[in-house]
């Protein structure tokens, strides 16, 4: 635990670092550092689920930052320039992008994302599903010039398609709001080559909306649906805003996270990419079928039989919870703005 505050400083060091970076060889060094910095904190728990977990993110990070540095090279051998934005070799441009894609979670390389949030704590889970998307996501953003549209086209749709496909199958909340990020990280690439500010804002907006989801969770020890039957009982507050905020992620109007879609679907219209579009539109309508069964559970049914819990009207209160909860349900008069 003493050694806990300065792994939590490397992680944000290196990602703003890997975020802030010209060329590939610092990118790669500060995405390293970002992984070798994580993994104390997946393994932390002394359990066999979270060595597993640490084990599978390894394998997973390695394997990336391996073909990563095998597109940077070639680049630079082809180009004799380093320089991120420089990646004018479509080989090597279409392989960091799967490299950056594989680190981010997405399909076809996301099976590593629900098992190894599924073996950690709440807080490592929070971790892994928003701040460790924003380096990748970033390296997307520089690459998104030269990025092949028709794969980023691919990768973001049968990113939505099964990451909805994977959340209905699911009673662990933390595998629900994995495959939850998966089909998110699928929206931000789906956009990433027509426009990429719209990507970084519909993460941003992500993020903005699930840290008070799991905050809730940690808060009120939910891991499971049949613990959201029992939320509204120990505390109709939170199980109040549990369900708005799970609505704000599906995109029901008129809460924030209806905006980035909107704008999304309208810039696919833009691009004369109907079928994309209506596709996409179609396949948000599942994630919408796991989102309101678990905000009906935590809403109307109790759990079974009679229960001798009762309401925690002195319920310690989580800042962070306080804070996040009325800009991820209000933001959506601002969310123009930061386009």
């Amino acid at each position: 635990t003493t050694v806990t505050p300065f792994i939590t400083m490397g992680l944000i060091i290196s990602t703003i670092l890997a975020s802030s970076c010209n060329t590939w060889q610092m990118a790669w060094a500060c995405l390293e550092l970002n992984t070798f910095s994580i993994l104390p904190l997946i393994s932390k728990t002394n359990h066999p689920r979270a060595t597993e977990a640490s084990t599978k993110y390894f394998i997973t990070q390695a394997i990336a930052s391996c073909i990563l540095l095998f597109s940077a090279t070639m680049n630079a051998w082809q180009t004799g320039s380093w320089d991120i934005t420089q990646m004018h070799s479509n080989y090597a441009s279409t392989l960091a992008l799967l490299a950056l894609t594989m680190k981010a979670g997405t399909v076809p390389t996301h099976f590593w994302l629900p098992e190894v949030m599924q073996g950690t704590t709440l807080t490592v889970a929070l971790l892994m599903s928003t701040w460790q998307k924003i380096a990748p996501t970033v390296l997307m953003f520089s690459i998104s010039n030269h990025a092949n549209s028709g794969l980023t086209l691919v990768i973001g749709l049968l990113s939505i398609l099964i990451g909805a496909w994977g959340g209905m199958n699911q009673t662990q909340l933390r595998k629900m709001m994995a495959y939850s990020s998966i089909t998110n990280m699928g929206w931000t690439v789906l956009i990433l080559s027509f426009s990429p500010k719209m990507s970084m804002m519909n993460l941003l907006i992500y993020m903005i909306t699930a840290t008070p989801i799991f905050l809730l969770m940690k808060l009120t020890l939910t891991k499971t649906l049949k613990d959201v039957t029992t939320m509204w009982t120990t505390s109709p507050t939170a199980a109040t805003t549990l369900v708005l905020l799970l609505l704000s992620t599906a995109g029901l109007p008129p809460l924030t996270g209806l905006i980035p879609k909107l704008m999304m679907l309208s810039e696919l219209m833009n691009q004369n990419l109907v079928a994309i579009a209506t596709a996409a539109s179609s396949t948000a309508l599942l994630n919408l079928v796991f989102y309101l069964r678990t905000a009906y559970l935590a809403a109307v049914l109790q759990s079974p039989g009679s229960t001798t819990l009762t309401s925690k009207w002195r319920q310690k209160v989580n800042s962070n919870t306080m804070f996040l909860t009325p800009a991820a349900l209000t933001l959506i008069s601002a969310s123009p703005t930061l386009y």
